[in-house]
C-alpha cells in the first residue's frame, strides 16, 4: 500500500514536471498558440459545415477552413499593419522636423484666453504658465513619440512576425482537423468530473467567442468612423489614429476618447472650433454611443460577467501580458466566477451525491461540438 502511493506520487510529480517544462518550452509562441486556439473557436461552425460537403475528410475541410481565415483575417491585417508602419514612419517624420510644435499650439490658445480668465489665472498664480507649457509639451512629444515608435516598431520585427504566423496558420490546421478529439482527449484527462469538465469548456469557448467577435466588431466601428473623422476634418495620420482609436476601444468607456478628446482640445485651443466641435459631437454621440449600445449586448450579456468586471479584468489582462490580454482577462475572470460557482453549487448539494451543471439553452454537447 505504501509503495502504491509513493509510485502514484511520483507519477503525479513526473506529470507536473513534465507539463512544467512544455508549457516552458512553447511560452515564446503563447500568443501565436492563443489566436490559433481563438480563431479555431471562431470558425468552428465553418468548419462543421465544410466537413459534410468533403465527405468527412476533416483533413481537407481543415484545409479549406485554413485559407479561408487567412483571406479573412491574416490578409486583411497585414496590409493593415504595413499602412501603419508608412503612417508611424511619416509621423516620426514630422515630429523629429517639428512639423508639429505643441509649445505653439499652448501659446496661441492662451492668447485666445478672455481677460477676465487671465486675471482669475493670475489670482491663483497661474498666468505665467511657461512650466506647465513646457511639462505639456514635453508629455504630447513623448506620448506621441512612443505610440509612432510603436507602431513603427511592429513594421520591423517582420521575422518575428513571420515565424509566430507560421505558428500560427500550421497550429489552426491541426486545431480544425483534431479539434474533436483534443476535446474528448480533454474531457477524458480531466480530473474534474464531467459535469464539472463540460461546463467549463462551455464556458471557456463562449468567453472566447464573445470577448472577441464583440470587441472586435466594437473596434472596427469606432476605429473606422474615428478614422474618417479625423480624415475629413483634415487631422495627419488618420489611419494611424483610427487604428489607435480601435486598439484603446478594447478599454470599455473610455477607450476611444483617450484619443479623439485631447484632439478635440487641442483643435478648440487652436482656435479651430468648428473642427473641435464636430470632433467632439461624433466623438460623444457615435464612436460613445458604439460603446454604450453594442459592449453590453455582444460581450457583458454572453460571458455573463458585469460591465465592471469586464474592464478591471481587461485593464488587468492588458497589464500583465500586453494587448493579448484583452481576451486572457476577461476569461479568466469567467473561468474564476465559473469554478467558484460550480464549487458554491456543490457544498450545497447532499455527500456523495452526482449533480450536473444544466446546459445553457441551444448550447451543444462538449462531445458533439465539431
Amino acid at each position: 500500500m505504501n509503495t502504491s502511493k509513493i509510485q502514484r506520487a511520483s507519477f503525479i510529480t513526473l506529470v507536473v514536471l513534465v507539463s512544467i517544462a512544455f508549457f516552458a518550452l512553447v511560452l515564446p509562441f503563447y500568443g501565436a498558440i492563443l489566436w490559433a486556439v481563438i480563431l479555431a473557436i471562431l470558425f468552428n461552425p465553418l468548419q462543421g459545415r465544410l466537413t459534410t460537403p468533403f465527405g468527412e475528410r476533416r483533413g481537407l475541410a481543415a484545409g479549406a477552413s485554413t485559407l479561408i481565415c487567412v483571406f479573412i483575417v491574416v490578409i486583411p491585417v497585414s496590409l493593415l499593419l504595413a499602412s501603419l508602419t508608412r503612417e508611424a514612419s511619416g509621423l516620426v517624420t514630422r515630429l523629429s522636423n517639428r512639423e508639429f510644435d505643441p509649445a505653439a499650439v499652448l501659446a496661441q490658445g492662451r492668447d485666445m484666453l478672455p481677460g477676465f480668465v487671465l486675471d482669475a489665472l493670475a489670482a491663483l498664480n497661474l498666468a505665467e504658465f511657461s512650466e506647465i507649457q513646457a511639462r505639456l509639451t514635453s508629455l504630447i512629444g513623448q506620448v506621441s513619440q512612443m505610440i509612432a515608435s510603436r507602431a513603427l516598431s511592429i513594421g520591423q520585427n517582420t521575422a518575428q512576425l513571420l515565424i509566430s504566423l507560421g505558428v500560427m496558420i500550421y497550429l489552426l490546421f491541426f486545431l480544425f482537423r483534431d479539434g474533436p478529439q483534443l476535446v474528448a482527449t480533454l474531457r477524458t484527462s480531466s480530473p474534474l468530473n464531467r459535469s464539472h469538465t463540460d461546463h467549463l469548456i462551455r464556458q471557456f469557448s463562449s468567453v472566447v467567442s464573445a470577448t472577441v467577435k464583440g470587441n472586435v466588431i466594437i473596434a472596427v466601428l469606432q476605429g473606422t468612423i474615428g478614422g474618417i473623422a479625423f480624415w475629413l476634418l483634415g487631422i495627419q495620420a488618420a489611419l494611424l489614429w483610427g487604428a489607435l482609436m480601435a486598439v484603446l476601444s478594447l478599454l470599455p468607456a473610455v477607450g476611444a476618447f483617450l484619443v479623439w478628446g485631447p484632439t478635440a482640445a487641442t483643435l478648440l485651443i487652436a482656435g479651430s472650433y468648428i473642427k473641435g466641435g464636430i470632433l467632439i459631437v461624433v466623438g460623444v454621440f457615435v464612436i460613445g454611443m458604439i460603446d454604450n449600445l453594442l459592449r453590453p449586448p455582444l460581450v457583458g450579456a454572453a460571458t455573463r460577467m458585469p460591465d465592471w468586471l469586464v474592464l478591471i479584468s481587461t485593464l488587468g489582462g492588458i497589464s500583465a501580458i500586453g494587448m493579448n490580454g484583452f481576451v486572457v482577462g476577461p476569461l479568466v475572470a469567467a473561468l474564476f466566477l465559473a469554478v467558484w460557482s460550480l464549487f458554491s453549487l456543490s457544498r450545497t448539494q447532499p455527500t456523495g451525491e452526482t449533480w450536473l451543471v444544466p446546459e445553457p439553452r441551444n448550447a451543444m454537447p462538449a462531445e458533439k461540438a465539431r
